[in-house]
């Protein structure tokens, strides 16, 4: 299991993907029309060979805007790649998780899961074919140059109001090692990367944070100031998430 999308909600699309792709360099995103299914419209930027998506809702009544309505723009979504995805299906029948959402293409195999099953976040299960691929990136992406090339979204936080009790369930659910106590969090490895279990804040249960390694972080630090993004050390307050900033 590694992170290959994070995604964000946000009520204006248009000005924060213009704040996102400021604040990190990066190129011009690709409209995945595919996700009018869900009520929404997308930016999705290429970061490393991951991706950062933003997603607003375009009529009433979707999950993300209930979700802005009850966080503001906020952290949404985790997609985690797997390299296989019969084993991951195997065993969500086993633990009885459902699937809310699935697709089944000849270069991917994606499914989301019931929220309620495994908790915190909306979180989807894909297998590119081939691996390096990226169907919901677009059909053109290609790496950027130089170190943009290599940054890399590397973890994730969870605000949970029993943080040692959703880690184990995702453990569970996601097949994965025992979670262990990493300062004031519990800590879920992922294949280069980790989830981060803390105690929920007044919002409730949701996605607190995500932690970056970019290339020039103090530059990407100056360009959050001149944003007029909230900034502390080398974090960032994006779509009412700390974005936390390492050096590749």
């Amino acid at each position: 299991m590694r992170i290959r999308q994070i995604v964000f909600a946000a009520a204006e699309l248009k000005a924060g993907a213009g704040v996102l792709g400021t604040l990190l360099g990066l190129d011009t995103p690709y409209r995945d029309l595919g996700v009018a299914e869900f009520g929404l419209d997308n930016a999705v930027f290429l970061f490393g060979d991951q991706f950062i998506e933003i997603v607003s809702p375009t009529r009433a009544g979707t999950t993300a805007g209930r979700l802005i309505e009850r966080r503001g723009d906020c952290g949404y979504m985790l997609i985690l790649q797997t390299d296989d995805f019969e084993r991951e299906l195997a065993r969500f029948e086993r633990l009885g998780v459902r699937r809310v959402w699935a697709k089944d293409l000849d270069d991917i195999r994606a499914t989301h899961l019931h929220p309620k099953d495994i908790g915190g976040a909306i979180v989807s299960i894909d297998q590119p074919t081939p691996a390096a691929s990226w169907r919901w990136g677009g059909p053109d992406w290609k790496l950027q140059d130089g170190t943009a090339a290599q940054q890399r979204v590397v973890g994730i936080n969870l605000g949970a109001n029993d943080p040692a009790a959703m880690a184990a369930r995702w453990a569970q659910v996601l097949g994965l090692g025992t979670p262990a106590a990493h300062g004031a969090t519990q800590r879920l490895m992922l294949d280069g990367g980790w989830v981060d279990f803390e105690p929920a804040d007044a919002r409730g249960e949701g996605i607190t944070g995500y932690t970056l390694a970019v290339a020039g972080r103090d530059a990407v630090v100056q360009r959050a100031r001149a944003l007029g993004l909230e900034v502390a050390h080398h974090a960032v307050t994006l779509f009412g998430t700390r974005v936390e900033l390492r050096e590749l």
